[in-house]
């Protein structure tokens, strides 16, 4: 196996570090033009293996992550999680072994996409669980990062990019999903309730992707929602038809959250620079982590699916996008 990215972390604090957990992509060393090799997870054997598929013409190879047979699709690469520290959230010391590997039967195509939310000394750490069963939401929870307890699926198929908020809110917690519609609808983001952060209902649509703009493919969280002075402030991503990644804002209310009160019209962050614009898969940029610190989003984000990126924004400038100066002056 070959890494081929480390890329969509999550984030958060312990104690004087701040903690990256890396999704790490790897494929398999392949010198045979004949056949494709995918790895994958057989939970019986609790082992990966290597399996050859033959370059067949009706066999779907155009993306590069995925290829799709007339009986199974299968990813190219499979991601486990790794812990990286750092003491001045630039310069990181990554563990020299994975912190998280797939395990069990939902997670034979590798575990994605962390966000971690803090709650009560608990992280709650939410990932992506890919199989041939589908893409589930599991959670993982931990206190100091060494021991870590899995708690299960808490969203099944096909939902990902569950960003928890990192509060009670009148009594109940709320998470932010997208699920996917095969028949009907797009994949929008939706908000659920919880009142032990495990079965989660209640479920509403909070936004759609819109026709004409930045975000007219596809939407969904990035980072864990932080709280300001006029509500909950969520990072989230959204893609237009071409598949290409940008970064938006979105205010919701702070005691009802399933209550949109101002969005991004235009993007605070859009691809611009080369490792943005190219890679294993370019033209994106894609966060599963911020941090509020100093009146600023300190956004950590992947890149062209290769790499990691990080930004600052001021909340002000977010504030300014989303046309908050303006509402505060009509109310």
């Amino acid at each position: 196996m070959e890494v081929i990215g480390v890329f969509n972390a999550g984030v958060t604090r312990y104690l004087d570090e701040t903690i990256l957990l890396l999704r790490v992509a790897e494929r398999p060393i392949n010198d045979n033009p004949e056949v494709y090799v995918v790895p994958l997870y057989h939970p019986s054997e609790d082992r990966i293996v290597l399996q050859e598929i033959e370059r067949k013409p009706e066999y779907d190879f155009s993306d590069v992550r995925v290829i799709r047979t007339p009986e199974r699709n299968y990813l190219t690469s499979m991601s486990h999680l790794r812990i990286a520290r750092s003491t001045d959230g630039i310069h990181f010391t990554i563990e020299s072994e994975p912190t998280l590997l797939p395990s069990g039967p939902y997670e034979s195509y590798g575990i994605e996409d962390p966000r971690i939310t803090l709650i009560d000394n608990i992280y709650y750490i939410t990932y992506s669980a890919i199989s041939e069963l589908g893409i589930c939401t599991s959670m993982i929870t931990t206190e100091d990062f060494i021991t870590f307890t899995r708690q299960g699926n808490i969203f099944h198929p096909d939902n990902k990019d569950v960003a928890i908020f990192p509060a009670s809110i009148g009594g109940s917690y709320y998470a932010l999903h997208r699920p996917s519609c095969s028949h009907y609808g797009q994949p929008e983001m939706w908000i659920a309730e919880s009142g032990d952060l495990k079965q989660w209902g209640n479920h509403r649509h909070l936004i759609g992707v819109r026709p004409g703009f930045w975000d007219d493919g596809r939407i969904g969280a990035s980072a864990v929602p932080f709280e300001i002075e006029e509500g909950w402030l969520e990072i989230y991503h959204g893609a237009d038809k071409s598949n290409r990644y940008c970064i938006g804002a979105l205010l919701l209310d702070k005691h009802e959250p399933w209550k949109v009160i101002a969005r991004s019209v235009e993007p605070i962050m859009e691809p611009e620079t080369d490792y943005e614009l190219e890679g294993f898969f370019g033209n994106v940029i894609f966060p599963c982590g911020a941090l509020h610190e100093e009146g600023l989003a300190k956004i950590y984000y992947g890149a062209s699916d290769t790499s990691i990126g990080y930004a600052e924004v001021t909340i002000e400038a977010i504030r300014a996008n989303l046309g908050l100066k303006q509402l505060n002056n009509q109310l």
